[in-house]
């Protein structure tokens, strides 16, 4: 199967990432959902993007929250938030 032209910019990477992370264009989808900063405590430091792009990537892989590649947030920040959303 040949990709056109049109279609190859709209897939086009400009980092090496996962197969689970997310495009520009489904982020601006998500983002609205997610928490906003809290005003009191400590300031956010980890990014919602990709604490998302982790669990997309544990969905797809089906691992362990140990086993979570090395460039996502660590596993329990990435569990904390899993836990926090649905509510």
């Amino acid at each position: 199967m040949k990709i056109s032209e049109t279609t190859r910019r709209h897939h086009v990477r400009n980092t090496i990432g996962y197969a689970s992370d997310t495009a520009d264009a489904k982020w601006l989808l998500i983002a609205p959902f997610m928490p906003t900063f809290k005003r009191l405590g400590r300031k956010r430091t980890t990014d919602l993007r990709q604490v998302v792009a982790a669990i997309f990537y544990m969905a797809s892989c089906r691992c362990q929250w140990r086993m979570l590649a090395k460039d996502f947030p660590p596993p329990s920040t990435v569990q904390g938030y899993f836990h926090l959303w649905p509510r």
